[in-house]
């Protein structure tokens, strides 16, 4: 279970980085600080 304070489970997940979508992994940040964001209106069609 995700908790506020605790390391966030290691994870995989496309992203928008330097005008091109590409795949990050949340231990590629390992040491630095990091800000998720999940917005899940972006990319969809309606």
């Amino acid at each position: 279970m995700v908790q506020v304070g605790k390391p966030a489970p290691v994870f995989e997940a496309a992203a928008y980085l330097n005008g091109e979508i590409t795949r990050v992994k949340l231990e590629d940040f390992r040491g630095k600080w990091v800000l998720l964001y999940f917005y899940p209106g972006d990319f969809t069609f309606v």
